[in-house]
């Protein structure tokens, strides 16, 4: 997950820092927050962590605040540091190269790339020595969104007025992924296992951690897509920016998937159990009895459902899982999709970090090298974001 050190200063549009902070979390971006004495004039410092779900950091010489979290730390830890509200005060500051409080003393530290959003009067954003402080950190760098032109809060019009939350959060966004392409776009993934019941105690079940279809989530995500996780049972944390909908069996997931319906896209990374017992036991089966033959009923085809719903989503993705005749299978697959992703299973992948898999298409089958499944699924988004846009 991506971090973003968030400094806000002395000015009214303080309050415009914590729609940004909210706006960030949604986009499963990690906020830090170093609030300046003059921002805490106009926001409180638990209205920050609230949305942040962090600590706020303020006083440069607090023994608590140096010894758990120290302002080298705060700054090296960042991948962006942004400054929204920045006023004149602050960008001299950070021009001069001064070091009197948390938030100078940071930006003297990070090596990360930095964006300030300014806020101030406009006859101060206009004077000189303003001028020439921004144009130095320009030169030393440093990005600026805004000011806009518009009616300031002291009842003057010009520039000098923060730019709204929304447009600093987007070009944030591009800063730490590039381009957003899949913005706009709405994506399905199934993940992990299915359970399914023999009695009120025990079910049937295989080894998927859910560790693809989590990785594929969060890649989409970061790309910009709407992502709606359907993840039957796993340990895993869902990527902060999902939709997720826990499900158990593979009717669940079905059902789940099509209530989802309409979407652009959908990856079935699901490890979908192919069959249910058609009555399972409404008491704990017990040993000294045995064990009946078994009656089983077939489960939804999840992939099959969705290839010939009415909705179908433009690009239909689907996961095979083999131990045997790898290719052979997955192609057999691709009558029920655009794409098929397949790997051997039978040498414990399930569960692991790594995988090696097989991409196929009608007109394609390529072998990619053994890589991490966060690897498999930023090159898979890679295709998806080709194919879609």
């Amino acid at each position: 997950m991506p971090s973003v050190l968030l400094i806000i200063s002395g000015s009214i549009a303080a309050y415009k820092g914590l729609e940004l902070i909210r706006l960030l979390r949604t986009e499963n971006v990690r906020v830090r927050v170093i609030l300046t004495s003059g921002g805490a004039q106009f926001i409180t410092p638990l209205s920050c962590a609230a949305l942040s779900g962090e600590p706020v950091y303020s006083d440069l010489f607090s023994l608590t605040e140096e010894t758990e979290m120290g302002h080298i730390r705060l700054a090296r830890e960042a991948d962006l540091v942004v400054v929204a509200p920045a006023s004149a005060n602050l960008i001299a500051k950070a021009a001069q190269g001064r070091a009197d409080d948390l938030a100078s003393a940071t930006l003297l530290t990070t090596k990360a790339p930095l964006l300030m959003a300014p806020a101030m009067n406009v006859e101060m954003w206009q004077h000189p020595a303003t001028q020439a402080n921004v144009a130095l950190l320009k030169e030393r760098g440093v990005s600026f969104v805004g000011p806009e032109e518009g009616e300031l809060a002291c009842g003057e019009i010009g520039f000098g007025k923060m730019t709204e939350s929304v447009s600093i959060c987007a070009d944030i966004m591009e800063k730490l992924y590039g381009t957003r392409p899949l913005k706009g776009l709405k994506a399905l993934v199934t993940a992990g296992p299915t359970q399914e019941p023999l009695d009120p105690v025990r079910y049937f079940s295989n080894s998927s951690s859910g560790k693809q279809g989590y990785a594929i989530a969060e890649a989409l995500l970061q790309k910009g897509a709407r992502v709606i996780l359907i993840t039957g049972p796993s340990s895993l944390q869902a990527p902060t920016g999902t939709q997720l909908i826990p499900v158990q069996t593979a009717e669940e997931m079905w059902k789940a998937t099509e209530s989802h319906l309409p979407a652009d896209l959908a990856i079935c990374t699901a490890a979908v159990a192919d069959w249910r017992v058609a009555v399972p036991s409404p008491q704990k089966l017990k040993k000294e009895k045995g064990l009946s033959p078994l009656s089983l009923k077939p489960n939804p085809d999840i992939l099959a459902s969705l290839a010939h719903h009415k909705m179908r989503p433009r690009l239909l993705i689907g996961f095979a899982a083999e131990t045997e005749n790898v290719l052979e299978n997955a192609k057999a697959k691709l009558s029920k999709c655009d794409w098929i992703v397949a790997n051997d299973v039978s040498q414990g992948v399930f569960g692991s970090d790594n995988t090696k898999v097989h991409f196929l298409n009608p007109h394609v089958c390529e072998s990619w090298p053994s890589s991490s499944k966060k690897e498999v699924a930023t090159k898979l988004v890679s295709y998806v974001i080709g194919a879609l846009k």
